[in-house]
């Protein structure tokens, strides 16, 4: 992986995935709206980092940050999905504004810097798009209506492309990481407060931890990686038996 782009790259496991492939010797163009963040975790990378600031769930702009880094840079060998936030609330708490706003990122971020750059990638036959997302793609808790129908959202995404990249050349991959120890809480007040039982008896994981994982599927791809283990049994559970994940996740 010479040139990786990741959304999100500002903070959490984006930033940290961009420290640990920049230690490498990849080239890393990170991605997110806070220009002055990206601007400090660039200057903390050093030359490997390049900077761009985009709102990825902007197509216009995101078609326009493509033709930019193709000239610079030529199509990226890989491109990490890692843009997302939305806070835990119900249907009546959420109103339609911020259900939109939620959709955007993960979402519409996803598709449009996949958009973007997959032709590119289908030409040169070589690309890895991964996806980053929650456990909520696959069992919804209480709460967590808007965050958990753009989480499926993103889900989706990745099923589809990986039936129409067989044979290119080019890999989906779905990474879903359990609790990981990022700004997210910090920056949304409660939300650990509704973390369900059984998402407390999982371990947390770092977000250098998360960054080790996604260097690991952009050198040997594959459709999903669940993280960290124990929480594969849960996932397993809730799509053989639905029911009873749905009343586990209610405590």
């Amino acid at each position: 992986m010479k040139t990786v782009l990741i959304t999100g790259g500002s903070s959490g496991v984006g930033a940290a995935t961009a420290r640990r492939l920049a230690r490498d010797g990849t080239s890393v163009i990170l991605l997110a709206r806070s220009g002055d963040a990206l601007q400090a975790v660039a200057k903390e990378i050093g030359p490997n980092a390049t900077p761009i600031p985009c709102d990825a769930s902007d197509p216009d702009a995101v078609a326009q940050m493509a033709g930019d880094v193709i000239d610079r840079f030529g199509v990226p060998d890989a491109i990490i999905n890692s843009a997302g936030a939305g806070q835990w609330k119900t249907v009546q708490d959420t109103t339609p504004q911020e259900a939109m706003a939620m959709m955007q990122a993960p979402y519409f971020a996803a598709f449009n810097t996949a958009h973007a750059f997959l032709q590119g990638m289908l030409t040169r036959g070589s690309g890895v798009i991964a996806h980053v997302n929650s456990p909520a793609c696959f069992a919804p808790w209480p709460s967590s209506v808007g965050y958990a129908a753009s989480r499926a959202a993103l889900r989706a995404l990745h099923e589809a492309m990986s039936q129409d990249l067989v044979g290119t050349g080019v890999h989906s991959c779905h990474v879903v990481f359990g609790e990981v120890t990022s700004p997210y809480f910090d920056n949304n007040p409660g939300t650990a407060e509704k973390i369900p039982m059984l998402g407390k008896m999982i371990p947390k994981m770092s977000m250098e931890a998360c960054a080790d994982v996604l260097a690991d599927v952009l050198a040997r791809p594959r459709a999903q990686v669940i993280q960290p283990f124990m929480l594969k049994p849960n996932v397993l559970t809730a799509r053989l038996f639905p029911r009873f994940a749905r009343w586990a996740l209610r405590f």
